[in-house]
Order: structure tokens, then sequence, then C-alpha cells
């Protein structure tokens, strides 16, 4: 097992600009094993920091990307058929808990609502997990911690994290960073000037406020990199711009023309 679980350390550390206080205070959540959610809109660095945060603690972290057709046995485990019959085979929430990993679930609204149930026992002063199937009862690692992600922007009444889930952790907001500090951080992603990574800001901070008026989501600054790594091999930043910020963000063509404007009065 130490190979199955030593495949999740992050071995290169992963960079991540701080905004805030947020390393600080999920280092002392992390003391206290305390549950934690990272709020924010996509693309705005919630991933990344759980990465940065897990290879500065050095804890292995298993991440599950949410869905709607996840089931509550592809977080915990199955039974499943081989040569010998039949034997169990633990979930990445089963393998995090039983060995002191980080789970990180990510997105999670989008998993249906009975699966998130079963992680409710783990974010208690219990920290356990029952396995129906094999009537097991695993008892937390004392390095275990579990870590959501979730984006307010979408929530709906049909799409929305139960209160008797929320209130089950703490709490992180992430947002997109400010001028400066973005530009930073598009510049080292990519290797492209301060300069063109402040237009490419300047464009996202433009699209942002179109948010609710015709874009569902504003231009997130993994967008921003996509972009900026297009420039950095030589693709004309008129080009670039389209195929990473305008045409995956929209289909309207009033929106797309808008968009195509406001990048032409930075590159044109």
């Amino acid at each position: 097992m130490r190979d199955t679980i030593s495949q999740y350390r992050i071995e290169q550390k992963p960079y991540y600009r701080a905004v805030a206080k947020e390393v600080a205070v999920y280092e002392a959540a992390y003391a206290e094993r305390m549950p934690m959610m990272l709020k924010g809109p996509t693309g705005c660095g919630k991933t990344r920091f759980i990465e940065y945060m897990a290879w500065k603690l050095q804890k292995p972290l298993i991440t599950v990307a949410c869905n709607e057709d996840m089931t509550s046995s592809d977080l915990v485990g199955r039974f499943l058929l081989d040569a010998n019959g039949t034997r169990w085979q633990d979930g990445p929430l089963t393998i995090a808990a039983r060995h002191g990993a980080i789970c990180y679930l990510d997105e999670i609204v989008e998993a249906r609502q009975d699966t998130t149930v079963a992680i409710h026992p783990l974010t208690d002063n219990r920290r356990v997990l029952p396995l129906e199937k094999t009537n097991e009862l695993v008892q937390a690692h004392p390095d275990f911690q579990l870590v959501i992600s979730y984006n307010p922007g979408y929530q709906s009444v049909m799409k929305d994290l139960k209160q008797s889930t929320k209130q089950r952790f703490g709490a992180l907001n992430f947002n997109y960073p400010q001028h400066d500090i973005e530009v930073e951080i598009v510049s080292h992603e990519t290797g492209i000037s301060a300069e063109i990574a402040h237009k490419l800001v300047a464009i996202a901070e433009m699209a942002r406020h179109l948010k609710g008026h015709g874009l569902d989501e504003g231009i997130s600054t993994r967008m921003l990199i996509y972009a900026g790594t297009l420039i950095a091999k030589q693709v004309d930043p008129l080009t670039a711009c389209d195929v990473a910020l305008v045409t995956p963000i929209t289909d309207d063509p009033d929106m797309c023309d808008a968009l195509h404007a406001a990048v032409t009065s930075h590159f044109g």
C-alpha cells in the first residue's frame, strides 16, 4: 500500500502566489484536521492552492473530479470480479481515509446529493467511513483531511450544497487576483512579458464585468494562461485570444463581437 499512496505525493513544488492569509489559515485548519471548503469561480486557483498546500505539508493528495453520474461506490469502493472470484476495491475516499491523505472533491456540487451524504461521518468528531457492503467501519487516519471545492456562481435550486453539508466545513473564499498579482501569475506561468500579461488581464477584467449581462462566467486566470502560452509559442495575440478567451466562453454572436472588440483595442 505504500506504493499505492506514494503515487499521490506531489514531488515538485507547484507555483502558487498567495493573495491574502489563505496559506496560514489552511495550515491552522489542517493542524486540527478541520474539513475545508474552497469557494470561488472556475479557474481562479483553488486546485493549484490545494496542490501547493499538499506539497508544503508533505501529504499525499487524492483528487476526485465530481460529476452528476458519480455514485457513492465511485467514492468509497466496490466489489470487482477477477480470476479468483470477487474482491473489494477501495475507492479514492476510502484510500485517503485509511492511509492519511488529503482527499479533494473538486466541484462537489456536480455530484448527486445522495452521494455527498457519504462524506458526512468523516466531517464531524466521529471521523469514520462506514462501508456497508463489507460491514466495515473505517476509522480515519490521523493525517486524513477532507477538502471540497464549490463554485457559488453555479448554484441553483437543483444544484447546490445542502446546509447540512456546508456547515460541516470551514471555508476559504477565492476570487480572481488583483490586477498586478494576476499579471505576475500569468507572466510567470507562460513566460510572456509583463506588458502582454497586463493586456490579457485587462481584457479579462472587462469580460468579468459582463457576468450576468450576457456571460455566465468571466474569463478565468486559467484561460489567460492558455492565451499567454499560445502567444509564447509565437501565435499572434489576436488569434491566441480568439482561441483561448473568446470562442470557449460564449456562442452568442453579439457577445463574441464585444469580446473581439476588447481584444482588438489592446492588441489590434
